[in-house]
């Protein structure tokens, strides 16, 4: 069975998210998509990230009613900070019944080259992309294991929702309502 990795802080999901990966399951041949909450990505500063535990449960809560959809909290119990590679070694000996493929924007294409063994990531799992806005073009577009999704372009940013948070603005619509609701009861981004 393939399935597609969505690796991300979520920090909160939004429908940006949502919406890409319910293309790669319902327009590739992929049968699931898994996020993968990631408790700190070695690439981007920890500061403003909500607790790991808080952010699993907003992704949960926003795929339940999607069978195509799981969460995973894989990344949590692997050492700190998370790379990519060492989490996908650990899925493939967990689950040697399932094929792997990394779900990435375009955006991240251009720094791939500095992901620890990106090489063999390439090589052994391969990426899925989707189009990004304001990227520049990268050589891997071509390469043989990389494969364009065609998507929509979407601008929406868990930092433009946080900012909203923080000065009282809606966020309606740019996440599933029960994000919203948890959000705001627990007091989150404030």
């Amino acid at each position: 069975m393939k399935i597609g990795l969505f690796f991300g802080s979520f920090n909160p999901i939004h429908i940006g998210h949502l919406a890409i990966a319910n293309i790669m399951a319902e327009n590739t041949d992929l049968k699931k998509v898994w996020f993968v909450v990631s408790p700190q990505n070695p690439l981007k500063p920890s500061k403003g990230l909500l607790h790991e535990f808080d952010r699993y449960d907003m992704v949960k809560a926003a795929i339940a009613d999607n069978y195509k959809f799981e969460v995973s909290d894989v990344e949590f119990h692997l050492p700190k900070p998370s790379y990519t590679i060492h989490t996908l070694t650990h899925l493939q000996e967990k689950h040697p019944d399932k094929e792997f493929q990394l779900i990435i924007g375009e955006d991240n294409l251009e720094n791939f080259p500095r992901w620890k063994n990106h090489t063999q990531i390439l090589e052994q799992y391969g990426l899925y992309v989707y189009p990004r806005p304001h990227v520049t073009n990268s050589p891997l577009k071509s390469h043989a294991h990389v494969k364009l999704v065609e998507a929509p372009l979407l601008d929406i940013s868990a930092t433009y929702i946080r900012e909203c948070i923080r000065n009282n603005r809606s966020i309606r619509y740019l996440v599933p309502d029960v994000v919203e609701q948890m959000i705001r009861s627990k007091g989150f981004y404030r």
